[in-house]
């Protein structure tokens, strides 16, 4: 069996399902193991998911020999009543945004102060 992912305590501004959705778009083909990794959830919680939003409409799949091949379906509109009118590839597209511009932004450099600040030392 596989490794448990780390887990996270306290909130986050996305959901699983937004993750696992996300992780799809980017690669249609990817395996439930490569998708539970990524978003750092058991395989099972990942398949659980994947039923989720095939059953909402969000997702569909095809077997393509030993894998699936999934196709999200871009016009579902999101279920919360709070958004209204925004589609999941409106979501997809933003995901997508704040994934490029969070890549082409200069890390900021650590100063020696910072550094001797973050690393241990015998005292």
């Amino acid at each position: 069996m596989g490794e448990v992912p780390e887990t996270h305590s306290g909130w986050t501004f996305l959901t699983n399902h937004a993750r696992v959705l996300a992780a799809i778009a980017e690669d249609p083909s990817t395996r439930i193991r490569d998708i539970a990794a990524r978003c750092r959830l058991t395989e099972r919680a990942v398949q659980k998911i994947i039923s989720d939003l095939e059953l909402g409409g969000y997702l569909t799949h095809t077997r393509q020999g030993r894998t699936n091949e999934y196709r999200i379906e871009p016009g579902t509109i999101l279920r919360h009543p709070a958004d209204a009118g925004l589609s999941v590839a409106g979501l997809l597209s933003l995901l997508e945004q704040h994934d490029a511009e969070r890549d082409t932004t200069p890390q900021p450099r650590r100063t020696a102060s910072a550094r001797e600040r973050d690393s241990p030392t015998d005292r």
